[in-house]
Formats: C-alpha cells, structure tokens, sequence
C-alpha cells in the first residue's frame, strides 16, 4: 500500500489536481493519511472489506455528513 514517492517534486503528476471534484481532493488526501492507512490494512487483515464501515468508522474518516441531506 505504498504509494510510489519517487516523482514526488515532478509537478506534472500532480496536473490532474487541478481538475478533481472536492470529493476526489478530499479521497486524495484521506488515503494518503497514516492513520486511514492503518485502519484500512486492519480491514483487510481481518477480510472485512467486503463489510460495511461501522458508523461511527464512516463519522471518523468524514465519508457521511453529520446531518441528515
């Protein structure tokens, strides 16, 4: 699950950037997070990616609003 660092100063990677939605920035930066990293490679050491996220999981990495839509 390492991403590939070694072009990291290599502006023209980062080109499609400019053309994300806020949710496709917002999925960028998140599994690029140590600790979603973590929580993630615990899911799949113990098969339950097919699962759901518990609730509470999904109010902690911010993928469901607060509130009702």
């Amino acid at each position: 699950m390492r991403p590939d660092t070694s072009h990291w100063r290599d502006h023209d990677s980062y080109d499609y950037f400019d053309a994300l939605p806020i949710e496709g920035l917002a999925w960028e930066c998140l599994r690029r997070h140590k600790p979603y990293q973590r929580h993630y490679r615990a899911l799949l050491a113990t098969s339950a990616q097919k699962a759901p996220m518990t609730p509470e999981a999904q109010r902690i990495w911010g993928l469901r609003f607060p509130g009702q839509a």
